[in-house]
């Protein structure tokens, strides 16, 4: 998971793939680097490489020490897969005049490198990426130009990726290809650009071409062509980019996390508005051949990574409730990879915030290999892998989400999942008028509730300074709360690196009680709702070893404080649509706990944003 900027301008495009940078460093940021030719200085007709182990301010550090001046360049900002983080590891790779950034994994390295080393071809990294940049070289000894020897190249690769490639024998273009990793295009008005997400390109053009898997594209200053793997020209529409330049900046926030978690009442808002302003739900929503696909459905399979895996937990519950479908959650990683009993009845449900995380991808790629064509894609990204591979789409309207940890992206799948829960069951004849409006209704107060919700964040820090020592925590949840408990869980390990668990709070007894004492804090989404009662019981349990507890309860919950059980108590029970109330809080903890112990909120280690690679 990387980020990569190209840039082929009519001034400095220096600035420009620094910039670019700062804005997809959430795609990576073990490394950074950057090689330009230019026209004057140092740069002039020949090629310059800058790298550094670490953020992208240590790149700009070294620019600026250096005074680099170049109308061509590329840029890369690094999560490391092959190799460790290191300067030599760090992109760009350069093979004599050949310069290549790279997002993705080449699956057959090992086989390149040693048919190139054979050549005389001296490899001095660990990556896979070096391969590719020799490779690149060797084509153009008898190609006509550099998209030939990268269109060349290309077709020798196995696996995922985006590339960037210069060369100082051709300072007129730049190419790039694409196969199973993002990248667009930028059209400006001073030159031509191509990065990994739009965001990276707002400081010049919102106009952004996304380029097809099996795309080539080579890049000059006063254009730019679009070919494919046998070199025919193919057009691919210009689009204006939605995104502004404010939706990307931290604004009044201190970090990405607090403001994206602040956004969600705004992101549920602009999610439902097309949906519950109709005063109906309707398959249409979905696609115009939805209700074509839903006709005959028996049963769902969601198909998720990570937060999105525990969005689709709590939909299972929803489904089957509400619309009386069987429903199936896998992650996604191990559904491609084991031989499941193929239903062509099935609706299969992709789930994934960037709509490029690759594991999601392919498992939806083989559900429909086994003949499952009724595929919907729910998504954050309208022009993504994801959503151009499935027959219907729900595009959640959170925004970009820059920080690692997902929160409002969560939040809106929740309620995509909440409408084709209701449009199911009112397909299905389980949905009454009378109960379709009452949803509704809910559904168009949820966000007023939620901003009700995030009133208690000056309570939770206080909560968040008892935490800060502790290194393990146990999450308790029941019923569709469960999947909150695993979500509260993972962002309290994912942004504080404070080791969490969570189970169903029945399971407590068939062994996580074993690790409950007074230094282990239990942290419980306590819903008043029908499984309120048991879930007391449960907590009893711990408080019947020692353990401190702190409850996430609702206004009716009747679960008296004491010296170690702590009560913290939201606004409103919101019934089925608790869940999504109930991980606020849980979000917020996360967060102040990890400010507390000093961690980098959006920035955690060993991890980043979109997991485009296996």
């Amino acid at each position: 998971m990387c980020g990569i900027v190209t840039a082929i301008v009519t001034r400095n495009a220096i600035p420009v793939l620094l910039e670019g940078l700062r804005r997809l460093e959430y795609r990576g940021y073990d490394s950074a680097g950057l090689a330009v030719v230019g026209e004057e200085g140092e740069a002039r007709g020949s090629l310059v490489r800058l790298r550094t182990c670490g953020r992208v301010a240590g790149l700009a550090d070294q620019v600026e020490s250096r005074r680099l001046s170049a109308s061509l360049g590329i840029a890369h900002t690094r999560w490391a897969t092959h190799g460790a983080p290191s300067e030599r590891n760090a992109h760009p790779h350069v093979s004599e005049d050949v310069a290549v950034v790279h997002n993705g994994i080449i699956e057959n390295y090992e086989v390149l490198k040693a048919a190139l080393q054979a050549q005389g071809y001296v490899f001095v990294s660990d990556t896979d990426t070096e391969a590719v940049a020799h490779l690149i070289h060797s084509k153009l000894q008898g190609a006509p130009d550099l998209l030939d020897a990268v269109r060349l190249a290309v077709a020798e690769l196995e696996g995922a990726y985006a590339l960037g490639v210069i060369s100082a024998s051709d300072p007129t273009r730049a190419v790039v290809a694409r196969r199973g990793s993002p990248l667009l295009l930028g059209v400006g008005d001073d030159g031509n650009y191509a990065a990994s997400d739009a965001a990276a390109l707002l400081q010049v053009t919102r106009k952004v071409v996304y380029l097809e898997d099996g795309d080539l594209a080579e890049l000059r200053r006063d254009g730019y062509r679009v070919v494919r793997a046998d070199g025919d020209a193919v057009t691919r529409p210009v689009h204006i980019s939605s995104l502004t330049a404010d939706a990307v900046e931290l604004g009044p926030y201190r970090h990405f996390m607090q403001k994206e978690i602040f956004e969600q009442p705004q992101a549920l808002s602009n999610t439902l508005g097309l949906v519950t302003g109709g005063g109906a739900v309707s398959p249409r929503h979905f696609g115009a051949q939805a209700e074509e696909v839903f006709a005959g459905v028996r049963r769902v399979q969601i198909l998720a990574c990570g937060t999105s895996y525990h969005a689709g937990l709590v939909a299972r519950y929803w489904l089957e409730a509400l619309a009386g479908l069987p429903c199936s959650v896998e992650i996604a990683s191990e559904y491609r990879y084991r031989q499941p009993v193929a239903d062509r009845d099935t609706l299969v449900v992709a789930v994934s915030q960037s709509g490029e995380t690759a594991d999601t991808l392919a498992a939806l790629k083989y559900a429909r290999t086994l003949g499952m064509e009724r595929t919907l894609a729910i998504c954050n990204v309208p022009e993504s892998a994801i959503v151009r591979e499935a027959a219907l789409r729900f595009i959640t309207r959170a925004g970009p989400e820059i920080g690692v940890a997902s929160t409002k992206a969560f939040t809106t799948q929740l309620v995509a999942f909440a409408l084709l829960t209701l449009t199911l069951a009112k397909l299905n004849g389980r949905l009454a008028p009378a109960e379709e409006e009452n949803h509704l209704s809910a559904l168009r107060h949820l966000p007023i509730a939620v901003r009700k919700v995030l009133d208690l964040e000056p309570e939770i820090g206080q909560w968040a300074q008892r935490f800060a020592s502790k290194e393990h925590a146990l999450f308790l949840g029941r019923g569709r709360h469960w999947p909150i408990a695993m979500e509260g869980a993972l962002k309290l390990k994912e942004i504080s690196y404070i080791h969490a668990e969570a189970y169903a709070a029945g399971e407590l007894k068939h062994g996580p009680l074993a690790l409950v004492d007074e230094r282990m804090p239990v942290i419980a989404v306590s819903p008043a709702d029908e499984l309120l009662e048991k879930l007391k019981s449960n907590l009893q349990e711990v408080r019947a070893r020692g353990g401190e507890l702190y409850v996430f309860a609702d206004a009716g919950c009747e679960i008296a404080s004491s010296e170690n059980v702590h009560i913290m108590r939201l606004p409103e029970h919101y019934g089925m649509l608790s869940p999504v109330l109930h991980v606020i809080p849980l979000q917020l903890l996360a967060y102040h706990v990890a400010l507390v112990r000093g961690t980098d909120v959006d920035k955690p280690r060993n991890l980043a944003k979109s997991v485009t690679v296996e």
